[in-house]
């Protein structure tokens, strides 16, 4: 069984499972693995249940564990590469949370058409990672975590004794073949002083716009509004004018923690580009932008006090 190949000895109990996000680390590397295991280990929001190198382990793993967040490498083994593996499990009623890691920008694009909740650059340092846990909290807002299997939830209440601490706790014990041992043994020593070499990778605040065949990245601070168009949207710069595949609610998700604000249900404002919030007659309101043209957009009723609060106004 492929999704035993991962030396790790599992252990939880329903109640911890459903108080935390289930993850599940996927990368070839098990440098990256074990680092990344340490990294998630201190938050409380997160609960690492398992590493795997393959698409096949995935799916096999995904049977008996209810995986919330997928830290899933752009370039993995078996038949399915990392975002056809994505697009396989976005087609699922409860998808997992996607985090892409990657060497580079190069993929964001594709990543982020697909909906995922963030895309790292390896290496991530633990202040880069806060950002992707606070997209996390969100994420897991709306998440519906079930129940982790139907062995777990038929069993019996527990009773009193040693039959009960064997209730409360089960362990999914994953054995490694000898030769693969060796060698997992090796790198996991390795990584001990993984950290000390780690540098300060770069943040990917940029939008990423597929223009004529090619990826374009527009700096979130250049982004003054977008505007709701059929399924897709425009993106404002003060010079440009983009149309996107992506659904305003989409970029609503992704830039909130941006300072972006959705004024109407047609605009989403860059709030860092407001010069003015102005009333006008019949209890309506507008907002002027930054810019050599000045852009006055609409404010919806129901979303002028939040926004009045928002600006301390």
């Amino acid at each position: 069984m492929p999704g035993q190949e991962r030396l790790k000895t599992l252990e939880y109990n329903p109640t911890e499972i459903m108080a935390r996000l289930v993850t599940l680390i996927v990368h070839p590397d098990p440098q990256v693995r074990e680092t990344m295991r340490s990294l998630l280990e201190p938050t409380d929001l997160l609960r690492v249940l398992g590493e795997a190198v393959s698409s096949d382990e995935v799916l096999e793993l995904l049977e008996a564990v209810p995986y919330g967040v997928l830290f899933l490498g752009v370039d993995i083994k078996g038949d399915l590469c990392g975002f056809d593996l994505a697009r396989k499990l976005m087609a699922r009623k409860n998808r997992p949370a996607l985090v892409f890691i990657a060497r580079d920008e190069g993929k964001a694009f594709d990543a982020f058409e697909l909906g995922a909740t963030d895309y790292l650059l390896w290496p991530v340092t633990p202040e880069r990672l806060q950002r992707t846990f606070e997209r996390l909290k969100q994420f897991k807002a709306h998440f519906k975590l079930i129940d982790p299997s139907r062995d777990w939830k038929d069993k019996p209440a527990p009773g009193n004794g040693e039959e009960a601490d064997e209730e409360r706790e089960q362990t999914l014990q994953l054995p490694l073949g000898e030769e693969e041992e060796e060698f997992f043994l090796k790198e996991l020593r390795q990584a001990w002083d993984f950290n000390k070499r780690l540098s300060s990778p770069v943040e990917i605040e940029k939008l990423a716009i597929n223009l004529d065949g090619k990826a374009v990245l527009v700096p979130y601070n250049q982004i003054i509004f977008v505007e709701a168009f059929e399924d897709y949207s425009y993106v404002h710069t003060a010079n440009q004018k983009f149309l996107t595949s992506y659904r305003l609610k989409v970029l609503e998700d992704r830039l909130r923690h941006h300072r972006f604000f959705r004024v109407h249900r047609k605009y989403l404002v860059n709030l860092d580009m407001v010069t003015e919030v102005a009333s006008l007659p019949g209890s309506n309101f507008m907002l002027r932008t930054a810019g050599r043209t000045r852009i006055e957009l609409p404010i919806s009723r129901r979303r002028i006090g939040q926004l009045k609060q928002i600006l301390g106004l």
